[in-house]
């Protein structure tokens, strides 16, 4: 700011009153692009008019009780005008800050939809706001596979408690499956054509082309010879575990075909895992089997013998777990509540809760009385028992 403004801003007091200085501040600081300062000369101008402290940072408080929702509604529209302002200018994480404070999404949404970065481009602010903010998740995690990999897009949707939906969540994993399996399936055709001396047929097949895995693989036992593989095994690993959540469809499938392909490695890969996968690809893929219909009860009745096979005091409560979001998955909340209430409420006390949601879904809640009886939780009993009346 130059010092004409300040003897302007002097003058214009002095000879027009405060609310034209005030005006006149606003509008040199949008001239000048100080949107910050502009925010604040917006409250202490509302401020002004109310007749409190002119003080822009000062306490809410000053403000009469019966002018505060005029004042907040000036801090909205403030906040909404410097947002936009910085949305013009390309800024979307400093808008951000704006448009986060009173809680408006969508127009840093649509400026992330926007967004055609630049190679060098710096995608960390963004991806902030998009995926670890939950502004636009699917948005912020393609950026994140396209700029550092797929390595990196692994760890991040597995170790982060990421702001997600469940659609926004089965997006992220889908698109590590289709990453996985095209990766997978061009490293195979080329180890066929190595071997056989053209490329196989399946290969010419579209990119998104379901199946082709389970092609390339039938009856082709020499590539897995020598304990051989073709992709990291470590990412296959965390594909297929996080595939689980996967809705019935053609990721789904795809995630199938990699379950099918981590059987066929030597055993020297396929490290158990904790029950009821101990057998990783194989229990994996029985699980995503009956999520997409196909044999449902020989499946559920490989995880219900996972859960007798191993007792909660022993294995934990996994594989009792499992079971249960497995049934309510295909809709059968009393199924599930049975399980729960076999393996599940012997754990501890803190089942209760999980037990109650449980009660809910299935519409039984004389079960959540007698299981808080049992547990002598007495809030929980009495919850149940007058859940379970019949209404009037």
């Amino acid at each position: 700011m130059t010092a004409s403004l300040f003897d302007e801003l002097e003058r214009t007091l002095t000879t027009e009153g405060a609310s034209a200085a005030l005006d006149r501040l606003c509008t040199r600081l949008r001239e000048q692009q100080d949107y910050d300062n502009l925010f604040y000369a917006r409250l202490m101008a509302k401020r002004y008019e109310l007749g409190v402290s002119p003080v822009p940072t000062a306490p809410t408080s000053d403000v009469p009780a019966e002018r505060q929702t005029e004042f907040e509604e000036a801090i909205r529209r403030a906040a909404r005008e410097v947002g936009t302002l910085y949305l013009q200018a390309g800024n979307i994480p400093q808008a951000w800050m704006y448009f986060r404070m009173i809680g408006e999404n969508a127009p840093v949404e649509q400026a992330l939809l926007e967004v055609r970065p630049d190679e060098g481009q710096d995608l960390e602010p963004l991806i902030q706001i998009a995926l670890y903010e939950g502004v636009l998740p699917w948005q912020g995690f393609d950026w994140v596979l396209q700029r550092y990999g797929l390595c990196s897009a692994i760890t991040t949707l597995g170790g982060h408690q990421l702001p997600l939906t469940p659609e926004a969540r089965q997006y992220c994993i889908g698109r590590l499956v289709r990453t996985l399996y095209q990766e997978l399936r061009e490293r195979l055709a080329a180890d066929i054509e190595r071997r056989e001396g053209h490329a196989p047929p399946e290969a010419s097949a579209p990119p998104d082309t379901p199946g082709v895995l389970r092609k390339l693989i039938k009856g082709r036992d020499e590539l897995f010879a020598e304990d051989a593989y073709h992709i990291d095994l470590s990412h296959l690993s965390s594909v297929v575990q996080m595939s689980l959540d996967l809705p019935p469809g053609e990721d789904l499938e795809r995630a199938r075909e990699l379950c099918e392909y981590g059987q066929r490695l030597s055993k020297t890969y396929q490290n158990p895992a904790d029950p009821p996968f101990e057998d990783t690809y194989r229990d994996h893929g029985i699980y995503l089997a009956v999520i997409a219909g196909e044999n449902r009860e020989e499946g559920l009745a490989h995880f219900r013998a996972k859960a007798e096979a191993n007792p909660v005091e022993e294995a934990g409560t996994g594989p009792a777990e499992v079971l249960v979001q497995l049934l309510l998955r295909l809709g059968r909340a009393a199924e599930a509540l049975a399980v729960a209430r076999r393996y599940l409420a012997v754990a501890d006390s803190q089942r209760l809760g999980y037990l109650a949601d449980l009660c809910q879904k299935a519409d039984d809640f004389a079960t959540l009385a007698e299981v808080a009886r049992e547990q002598k939780n007495a809030v929980q009993f009495m919850a149940g028992l007058l859940a379970s009346r019949p209404k009037t």
